[in-house]
């Protein structure tokens, strides 16, 4: 067991079962020995692979999304661009070099803000940005933010935010709760359950065992953003793996080395996620009077002009380059890849 293992059993001892969104908050961001506070978890040698860092392209299209939004809110003078968990700073850095392209009134009246928890990563970022050109903004939460109109973007953000799961038991959903078994973690039915009008009928009434998961602190973070765009005005884009409709089933999962393995194994050491809710967030946003669309990532990207971009960046290519540019393609929009698992949710007064 980990040393972060050591600590959370202890806990469990002094206390009793903790649940999921428990575990899986002091696993990612204990201050000592959290995943996002202590590794490199992107990329070839860390534990797994984002859109940006597969290619340029997905940068580019999302700038040429960013550009179109900040048309359709009728182009303000001041502003900020927002990315929310920027990871290396890559995405940022490809919009930044896109939108200084194709829309230079909107790089002029943009400040660039990248929200990030983690020191680690920030100092990571602020190499990865230092050539960009603009100056950049940190801050630790979007409540830093100035009122301003703004246009935010995130990518696998959502499903590295904790979440509760509940079972069905004898006509009640039951709490799903981390326990300790001769110092091994096991998932145990707690006492705490879901109230009656939590959920709609057709899915209080779920075979018996089966698993339900809801994720209150994601929900937060999209009423926090959606608020902000229908008081100053802006649009918002995340792209997360999850399902567009609600339904029933344990994903919670751990991924480390680009393999997948149990969620109990290396406690602070593999990263931990779920799918998310499309359809929860969707509501949300809806619920603050904005307007929304859902979609598969192949979808967006394909809409947004991918194969074209690829064709031109391919023109003077050589035969490998081109390969390579083809594979990206498959990686981020095919049906057996990114394309159909990721979803993408456009959030707006108005949409582009």
């Amino acid at each position: 067991m980990t040393p972060l293992g050591e600590r959370i059993a202890g806990l469990i001892q002094a206390a009793g079962p903790i649940s999921i969104a428990d575990y899986m908050s002091m696993c990612l961001f204990d201050t000592e020995a959290g995943y996002y506070m202590t590794r490199e978890p992107f990329g070839v040698h860390g534990d797994f692979t984002t859109a940006p860092e597969i290619s340029q392209m997905f940068g580019e299209l999302v700038a040429v999304w960013l550009a179109q939004a900040w048309q359709v809110a009728d182009r303000p003078a001041s502003l900020a661009i927002v990315e929310i968990g920027p990871g290396r700073g890559t995405l940022m850095k490809d919009i930044v070099r896109t939108i200084r392209r194709i829309a230079p009134d909107l790089a002029s009246a943009a400040e660039f803000v990248l929200v990030e928890t983690s020191p680690r990563l920030v100092d990571i970022q602020a190499t990865t940005l230092k050539d960009s050109g603009p100056a950049f903004t940190w801050l630790k939460e979007i409540d830093g933010l100035q009122r301003k109109a703004a246009l935010f973007v995130a990518n696998e953000i959502f499903d590295a935010i904790p979440f509760r799961q509940f079972v069905r038991v004898s006509d009640r959903w039951l709490e799903r709760v981390v326990a300790l078994d001769d110092e091994r973690f096991r998932f145990a039915v707690g006492t705490a359950s879901l109230a009656r009008d939590a959920l709609a009928a057709d899915l209080w009434h779920a075979p018996e065992g089966s698993v339900l998961e809801i994720a209150p602190a994601r929900e937060a973070l999209m009423a926090l953003v959606a608020s902000r765009i229908r008081r100053d005005g802006g649009a918002a884009i995340f792209f997360d793996y999850g399902h567009l409709q609600p339904g029933f089933g344990d994903t919670f999962q751990a991924l480390r080395n680009h393999r997948y393995e149990d969620v109990f194994d290396n406690p602070g050491k593999a990263d931990l996620t779920s799918h998310v809710d499309f359809s929860a967030l969707d509501r949300v946003a809806r619920s603050r009077g904005l307007v929304t669309r859902a979609m598969t990532q192949g979808d967006f990207l394909l809409g947004m002009g991918l194969l074209e971009r690829a064709g031109r960046l391919g023109q003077n290519a050589d035969a490998q380059m081109r390969e390579a540019i083809s594979e990206a393609v498959e990686r981020l929009a095919g049906p057996d890849e990114m394309g159909q698992l990721f979803k993408v949710l456009q959030v707006a007064q108005r949409l582009p």
